[in-house]
């Protein structure tokens, strides 16, 4: 029996840049299938591979999501950093609103300053970046914490494209499978038919000989 999905390995081996498998291009059903009692199985391989792509494909949208939050909550912390990096020392204090949580917020005067306070995480929270789960909080001069968030931007932002890419990727990879188990799942009612005619055809030649 030829290999059903030369398949596990999908292309010759070839992979995404992030290791993902490319799906088997099945252009000649025979290279993978042999005989009728072989469908089954290579049918079956088949859907455990669009299984395992459309797992990748969930668990990467959800990536996603993560990233399409912090990549804004970087950039927001970024912005208050500059702003509070232009502001000389005895400068008048600036008069904000504070986030206290989602719903709730308190009036802050902001005087200048040289260094901010960082949440260990990525949520930005107006001078911080914040996670809820996070449960260290750090001083940095603003120079050190702008080139830190900037890094830290750039990291997530290069993240996001690679998973749009992998979402992509995914969804042509799906398609192929469920290409090729169309035509295995073609070429058995083919198979069907044509023994069929053939036992006919074998029948018939019995009865005119009788």
């Amino acid at each position: 029996m030829a290999d059903p999905v030369g398949a596990s390995h999908g292309a010759g081996g070839a992979t995404n840049p992030r290791g993902i498998p490319v799906a088997p291009f099945v252009d000649k059903v025979e290279d993978y299938v042999a005989s009728r009692q072989e469908v089954e199985k290579t049918l079956k391989n088949f859907q455990e591979m669009i299984s395992k792509y459309q797992f990748m494909e969930t668990n990467t949208q959800r990536r996603l999501a993560g990233l399409n939050e912090k990549v804004p909550g970087l950039q927001k912390t970024l912005d208050m950093l500059r702003f509070l990096g232009k502001r000389k020392l005895g400068s008048d204090d600036v008069e904000t609103m504070f986030e206290l949580n989602d719903t709730l917020y308190a009036k802050a005067a902001v005087p200048p300053t040289e260094e901010v306070y960082l949440w260990l995480g990525y949520q930005s929270r107006l001078f911080s970046a914040y996670v809820p789960k996070a449960n260290v909080m750090l001083s940095y001069p603003i120079p050190e914490a702008t080139h830190m968030l900037r890094s830290k931007l750039e990291d997530a932002k290069q993240k996001t494209a690679a998973c749009e890419e992998d979402l992509d990727f995914l969804r042509d990879q799906i398609t192929t499978m469920e290409v090729a188990t169309a035509r295995v799942y073609n070429w058995d009612i083919g198979q069907r038919r044509k023994e069929k005619s053939e036992k006919g055809t074998e029948d018939q030649l019995e009865h005119d000989e009788s």
